[in-house]
């Protein structure tokens, strides 16, 4: 197993000598000359990378016992699958778990009819997908967005690739205010970037089925914005971040919980709702 540690210019702490100090000379490091940013992060993981098969981590995602082995046995099982994938928990900084996810499915093997599935609305996050090297040296790299760009890549490997599926929780992804997707909810960039991407993905589908697939995946981001904008305001207490992520909500799509979670946040910054 080859384990690399990308550096993106960080300043809140010496990460090389805690390479050193865990790694023992096990573990590579790489530093950026300057901060770089999410996509550039992943080019530089996947240039270094050297192995048959690759798992990006962000700094704060972790795993359960168990992955590697059970995901390279499932590769294995099914040699024509270009990625593997698993269930996962959102967790918080604490490491508690904080979402209930629907499970994509109740049996081990290829997901069925995956490309439409995951067309419609992001069901992955990145820890819980590992990668043939063959897939992305023929479908390229990540690109075009900021937030979403993990997204447009799972869509373009359902586009060309069966994926296999094992049914248990063995990622963990946290969520806390200081990572990627947050920074990026604060300015309404991550609503911006998915209207591209969901226009990237349609091009892997019929003609006369895009016009209701945009209309589905723009409705069921829609509704996450939305719910996810409540959050921010009162586990975050950011109400100007939630009143921009319900206002990208409504603009993506209107519908009844888009226009219900706009009108509570709208209502309680006018009433200077308090904190319980």
């Amino acid at each position: 197993m080859q384990i690399e540690v990308i550096d993106d210019a960080s300043t809140d702490g010496d990460v090389e000598a805690l390479v050193k100090r865990i790694g023992k000379g096990r573990i590579g490091y790489f530093k950026q000359p300057e901060n770089q940013g999410s996509l550039r992060n992943f080019e530089t993981a996947l240039n270094l990378s050297k192995g048959y098969l690759i798992h990006i981590l962000h700094g704060d995602d972790f795993m359960v016992d168990g992955y590697y082995r059970k995901v390279g046995q499932l590769l294995d099982d099914y040699p024509e699958a270009g990625a593997a994938i698993t269930e996962f928990q959102y967790v918080d900084k604490e490491s508690n778990e904080i979402w209930n996810n629907q499970p994509i499915d109740n049996k081990r093997g290829i997901l069925e009819n995956w490309l439409d599935r995951i067309g419609r609305n992001q069901l992955l996050q990145v820890p819980a997908v590992t990668v043939r090297r063959s897939t992305y040296e023929a479908l390229g790299g990540f690109y075009a967005v900021h937030y979403g760009e993990d997204w447009e890549m799972w869509v373009r490997i359902a586009a060309n690739y069966p994926v296999a599926y094992l049914p248990e929780v063995l990622a963990k992804y946290r969520v806390h205010p200081f990572n990627i997707s947050y920074n990026s909810m604060s300015t309404g960039q991550n609503i911006r970037d998915i209207e591209k991407v969901i226009n990237l993905n349609l091009k892997h589908f019929p003609l006369d089925q895009r016009k209701k697939l945009s209309n589905l995946a723009r409705k069921n981001f829609s509704e996450y914005y939305a719910k996810f904008a409540d959050k921010i305001y009162h586990d975050y207490r950011q109400p100007k971040i939630a009143l921009i992520q319900a206002k990208g909500a409504l603009r993506l799509h209107m519908n009844k919980i888009s226009i219900k979670q706009a009108f509570k946040i709208y209502a309680k910054i006018l009433l200077r709702y308090k904190w319980q």
